[in-house]
């Protein structure tokens, strides 16, 4: 059955050169506005023929680093600096991000878990149906750009995955390399049906997510690799002219085999982490203790690593629940390429 069209409009004209800053509106009427809207931000920077990307940020509300990044280019970036279409939207999921949330305050909604959508669902669904089916079909390429919120704090990293369609792993793989993080990642998801990722990856366009940080906030140093990295992006893609600016020490490669590489808590309690964030860790290692908060005098329960590798994220808060991802070990390889995925030799 076919879809109606998305009830979502755009205040921008995506075909008109110059740099325009508008809205995506979708109407709502709850108890503090009978005929509202959602505003999203959005800005379009075209020029001539050309690719088109789409840039993206606050996918999850919480995380900052993309949201400041995107806010900034969309404010710093001219027309004259384009060869084609960039398409900006700081915020995906505005109204979480404007209430310092993963999800949406309007539903509960988790965006980059409600792909590909609906327009007759709910305000989250609706979103991620007019990215689905309006704005990703426009688009050569995506830039995803996401951290570890409040309750992750995770490597810097640019990542693409294992597809079906070997030349549009290469292309993807290439981007997230480009992208110039510390480093590059062949990411495995633990569910990936839902996600933004997938959606796009499907209509065959190149894909980059990231994780650039975490703990519900961003630092300098951060924003320093965001920025860089969309730039990056921006060039390797041919939007824009210049130089790729590399990281000023060597990529690390890593990837992510399969989901053992996810540490999950089956207690709840205090945590102590005991490997360091970014730090190597050996299979058998131990890398986390839970302590029973109801009592004194109880030995913790013990976390060990069941692969070789470095620690790419970790809990941030220190109060864990069963079923909370406490730590993520990533092998290091010498290359993402495909059939070239080894553990590097020391």
């Amino acid at each position: 059955m076919s879809k109606r069209p998305s009830p979502l409009s755009a205040t921008v004209d995506f075909e008109a050169d110059g740099v325009q800053h508008g809205f995506l509106k979708l109407p709502i009427s709850d108890d503090e506005s009978a005929w509202g809207a959602v505003m999203i931000p959005i800005t379009v920077i075209k020029h001539g023929e050309g690719p088109t990307a789409l840039l993206t940020g606050g996918n999850h509300g919480d995380e900052y680093e993309g949201i400041t990044a995107l806010q900034k280019l969309s404010s710093s970036l001219s027309a004259e600096d384009v060869s084609g279409r960039v398409i900006i939207v700081p915020m995906m999921n505005t109204p979480a991000a404007q209430a310092g949330r993963r999800t949406s305050p309007m539903d509960g909604g988790n965006l980059n878990r409600s792909f590909p959508g609906d327009p007759d669902g709910s305000v989250t669904e609706k979103i991620a149906d007019y990215f689905s089916r309006v704005l990703v079909p426009m688009c050569d390429s995506v830039l995803d750009l996401h951290s570890g919120g409040r309750t992750l704090d995770i490597l810097p990293f640019a990542a693409s995955h294992v597809l079906d369609d070997a030349d549009q792993q290469r292309r993807a793989l290439a981007a997230a390399k480009a992208f110039g993080a510390p480093y590059a990642m062949m990411m495995f998801e633990l569910d990936a049906e839902a996600l933004f990722d997938t959606a796009v990856e499907r209509q065959g366009k190149v894909f980059v997510a990231t994780e650039l940080g975490g703990g519900g906030t961003s630092t300098p140093e951060s924003l320093a690799i965001t920025e860089r990295g969309v730039r990056n992006f921006l060039v390797h893609e041919g939007l824009i002219a210049g130089e790729l600016e590399a990281p000023e020490a060597p990529q690390v490669y890593l990837d992510m085999p399969d989901a053992s590489c996810y540490v999950q808590s089956e207690h709840t309690g205090l945590l102590e982490l005991t490997v360091s964030l970014g730090g190597e860790v050996e299979k058998g290692q131990v890398i986390a203790r839970v302590y029973d908060m109801t009592r004194s005098g109880a030995a913790p329960v013990e976390y060990r690593a069941g692969r070789d590798g470095v620690l790419a994220a970790r809990r941030f808060p220190a109060n864990v629940n069963m079923g909370d991802t406490i730590a993520v070990i990533a092998e290091v390889v010498d290359s993402l390429d495909a059939d070239q995925t080894q553990p590097q030799r020391q």
